[in-house]
């Protein structure tokens, strides 16, 4: 059996237990924190009009408050949201993009409590720097969970990188790039930023995300409103296969509402990273005495990532590029941009891909450098950084079907003992959840 039907048969084996169990945390805990998702709304207006309270003397090695969501936002509005729902459409059929988005509402009280123990729990060493995140709150609930995190993620994390870049190689090798130059300069920028440190990661974040997300949004919009009644014939496409998948690829594997359901919730963790914890480690960097408050902009944030989401999986069922596809492609939206539009829409995409993977791949080995640190107290970062690029460069250069099934199989082997540590601790600080 080669690498590839490995994974694949390991992610069969789990795909029903980690679905079922993402789910059902969600639910747990909507129930638990008596719907915070709908209580918290006003407070988040509030948020958004007075700030976040934060400390009067700033410390070096923290920062703003909103640069830390900004930041944690950076990990995930990127090529997830463009080739996630599209791949998710592919392999679930229209009804997936339902349970992508459905996943959400559950997926955001998960969010919010990760963030809560995130700040709450978080640790400054002797030097300055801060630890948080998944590693130092699973701490409290064994240090072998708080280990077996940090050591998966660290290769996790590195993966995730590396399975951006193949997706914006394979993008810029239909325009005649070789994906080793896509891979080289990706891996050099990467390098660059990550020796500023927390702050320069901050800095960058802040400035790119508001920029990729409008040019996304506006383009896209675009094309998809050239015909309302095609818009309004994916909308009843998506309802009628919710519960009847229909799919190029699950369709020929035999399609089930699970595939589908399967298929949306997993492409919504790649997306929102709500329940892997990944997103609190940004958040924990927060110059903030007011976890509370810090965690409920995390939960709303999922109200961004969904924006692109939807109106990528929208434009490969508008054109009916999903039914085109027999096999999985992380490019299909790139081909919706090139086909559906003028060159100008074209490159105004490959300029929002690049900033979408570049954002993305900067937060994700920034978390990754975190959990290395949570193991070294900050020795041998550099060496580290060094190995991430190398592990981008190299992810430009292998087969999609293999990166994606071999990052599901490390997100499972996360998530299902992050999960059950936040049941742990949402019993054990029960307060900070209500």
């Amino acid at each position: 059996m080669d690498l590839l039907g490995l994974c694949a048969r390991i992610d069969t084996l789990l795909a029903m237990p980690s679905t079922v169990l993402f789910v059902l945390v969600g639910i747990f805990l909507t129930i638990k924190s008596r719907f915070i998702q709908i209580r918290a709304f006003p407070h988040f207006i509030k948020l958004l009009r007075s700030g976040v309270s934060h400390h009067h003397q700033k410390k070096e090695n923290m920062i703003d408050p909103f640069r830390a969501l900004l930041t944690s936002m950076a990990t995930t509005i990127g090529m997830g949201n463009i080739a996630g729902p599209s791949i998710a459409v592919v392999i679930g059929g229209p009804g997936a993009l339902f349970w992508l988005v459905a996943y959400t509402f559950f997926g955001a009280v998960t969010k919010f409590s990760e963030v809560m123990f995130s700040i709450t729990l978080r640790k400054k060493l002797p030097d300055g720097n801060v630890l948080g995140g998944p590693t130092q709150y699973l701490n409290a609930v064994h240090p072998f969970l708080g280990a077996w995190y940090g050591a998966i993620t660290v290769f996790l994390f590195a993966g995730w990188s590396g399975l951006q870049a193949n997706t914006l190689a394979n993008v810029f090798s239909l325009e005649g790039v070789p994906t080793w130059i896509t891979g080289a300069v990706l891996a050099t920028v990467v390098f660059m930023v990550l020796i500023g440190g927390i702050k320069r990661v901050g800095a960058i974040a802040s400035k790119l995300v508001p920029l990729m997300f409008v040019l996304y949004v506006t383009f896209a919009s675009f094309i998809l409103l050239k015909d309302i009644n095609l818009l309004g014939q994916a909308f009843v496409l998506i309802g009628k296969h919710i519960f009847s998948p229909c799919a190029p690829i699950g369709g020929f594997l035999g399609a089930t509402v699970f595939s589908a359901l399967k298929a949306g919730v997993h492409r919504n963790i790649y997306i929102t990273e709500a329940g892997l914890g990944t997103s609190s480690i940004a958040h924990a960097m927060a110059d903030t005495d007011t976890p509370r408050d810090q965690a409920v902009l995390a939960m709303y944030s999922v109200i961004a990532d969904m924006i692109p989401s939807i109106l990528s999986g929208l434009l490969v069922i508008v054109t009916g590029m999903w039914a085109r596809s027999n096999e999985i492609s992380s490019t299909l939206v790139y081909e919706v941009f090139r086909d559906y539009s003028n060159n100008f829409g074209k490159w105004i995409l490959l300029i929002s891909i690049s900033l979408f993977v570049l954002t993305t791949v900067i937060g994700n080995s920034f978390n990754a450098s975190q959990s290395f640190a949570s193991f070294t107290r900050n020795r041998g970062m550099v060496l580290y950084y060094l190995f991430l690029c190398l592990l981008i460069f190299l992810g430009a250069l292998v087969s999609i079907p293999l990166a994606w099934k071999a990052m599901d199989v490390l997100l499972v082997m996360v998530a299902i003992p992050h999960l059950l540590g936040i049941i742990f601790l949402s019993f054990k600080y029960s307060k900070l959840i209500r």
